[in-house]
């Protein structure tokens, strides 16, 4: 048994589902004394300070990060140097820019802002876009070298941190939301010093940078930034519908609990995919097309099967997972009028969906083919915001919100999988056998 925990610690899996399953544990349980400490008004606003501000790391990442781990994966020390400078430059730059817009959007309209839910996310994101900066570049550096135990190591001083202030706010100070962000600022700081000290945010090769490589990241991250801005956008698109609808604040606050759900699903979903796009990317860039299939069915097999466990969890015990996250305040059908718990089991049929539509989005990108990626992405999110607009306007049903999240999904998987056809076939009895595989090769393996 030791030996088989022993090596099993040490494999690419394991190691970046832990350092997910640290981020999601620790990421949940902040999020449930949030919910729990604040009002809703207030506790509406930090959804959407986070929900914002995970929007516009999609767009300061995007340029680089796919394409980074992508062209990283099998090159030459010198030219990983060069690709890491301009990792650097580009995601600099990117950051000044977007800072500058939001830092000018709140001089224009600071009265609408301020007297929006946005108001945390306009202020203090510019401020928090650099404090991060270095972790992130740390990161998918580290994930394009699958150095996982230093991601590891990375996640769980930020959330361990964040988290164990939350503990000790709840117990004995009870901060406002605008401390309580203030805290993230100086977590997000202490993380970036770390990483700078070690020397893993590939700051000190900027000089290294060329124009050839920032033209490669840029290429390749023209298409990769609107796939990654896109799929933020199919995750809080629902949130920023409904916080323009006539549902009000106590709506945004009630459907950011479902929604939760879905970062637990993102937590398998993260690890494998991170471990997986490395992989398939050196055997397309190597020319073994099998290869690359080969690993889109294991990969999609296991996580197939995995969610196959959670969602029926997920499912039986969903009132429960609300009560665990929000205490009876939003049970309660005397003060709310959507069913909390009939979204929660939507969201729990929309997780099966969740491994074959990743996998043929990790299979686009991985092949080189970040354009058809992008074109799949944006058709999902025009029928994702088509779906939430009738769903709030029409219907005025947050259920009916969690039903435009299945169709998007269907319309996802429907379009990857014509678009990796072309490339190689894809067969459905063929992914089932290989996640079978996948789970009997590791546990052989072991023992």
């Amino acid at each position: 048994m030791y030996q088989f925990l022993k090596k099993i610690t040490k494999e690419d899996n394991f190691l970046s589902l832990a350092g997910n399953l640290i981020i999601a544990v620790l990421g949940l349980g902040g999020f449930a004394l949030l919910a729990r400490g604040l009002d809703s008004n207030y506790f509406a606003q930090w959804v959407l300070f986070i929900s914002g501000g995970s929007l516009v790391e999609m767009i300061r990442f995007g340029f680089t990060n796919n394409g980074l781990v992508r062209f990283l994966s099998a090159a030459s020390q010198k030219d990983k140097d060069q690709l890491i400078g301009s990792n650097v430059i580009i995601s600099l730059i990117a950051t000044f820019l977007i800072a500058f817009l939001l830092i000018a959007a709140h001089i224009i309209f600071k009265d609408a802002i301020n007297n929006s839910g946005y108001a945390l996310f306009f202020k203090w994101y510019p401020i928090l876009a650099f404090l991060n900066l270095p972790w992130n570049n740390a990161t998918v550096v580290l994930q394009a070298e699958m150095k996982y135990d230093k991601i590891l190591f990375i996640k769980a001083i930020n959330s361990g941190l964040f988290f164990l202030f939350l503990v000790i706010n709840s117990i004995s100070f009870n901060l406002s939301v605008t401390k309580i962000v203030w805290v993230l600022l100086i977590v997000n700081g202490l993380t970036s010093v770390v990483c700078i000290v070690k020397g893993w945010d590939g700051l000190k090769l900027i000089g290294k940078a060329k124009k050839d490589t920032n033209k490669t990241l840029l290429n390749f991250g023209k298409y990769s930034t609107f796939t990654l801005i896109g799929t933020n956008l199919l995750r809080n698109a629902d949130i920023f519908i409904i916080s323009i609808s006539p549902l009000g604040s106590a709506a945004v606050a009630l459907f950011s609990i479902p929604l939760k759900l879905t970062e637990l699903q993102q937590i398998p979903l993260r690890s494998f995919t991170a471990t997986a796009f490395p992989k398939m990317s050196k055997a397309s860039l190597e020319g073994n097309i099998k290869e690359v299939q080969y690993l889109f069915y294991i990969y999609s097999g296991a996580l197939t099967y995995l969610f196959m466990i959670a969602s029926c969890i997920t499912f039986v015990f969903a009132e429960q997972f609300v009560f665990l996250i929000s205490g009876q305040q939003y049970l309660n059908p005397e003060t709310n009028s959507f069913d909390i718990v009939a979204i929660v089991r939507l969201f729990s049929v929309y997780g099966l969906l969740l491994p074959l539509d990743r996998m043929t989005g990790i299979g686009l990108d991985s092949i080189n083919k970040p354009k058809i990626n992008a074109i799949k992405v944006v058709f999902m999110l025009a029928t994702n915001i088509i779906g939430d607009l009738i769903a709030v306007f029409v219907f005025g049903s947050l259920e009916m919100v969690a039903v435009s999240t299945l169709v998007f999904t269907l319309v996802g998987i429907g379009l990857g999988s014509y678009f990796l056809n072309r490339e190689f076939k894809i067969s459905s009895l063929e992914i089932f056998r290989n996640g079978n595989k996948f789970y009997k090769l590791l546990w052989l393996r072991q023992w």
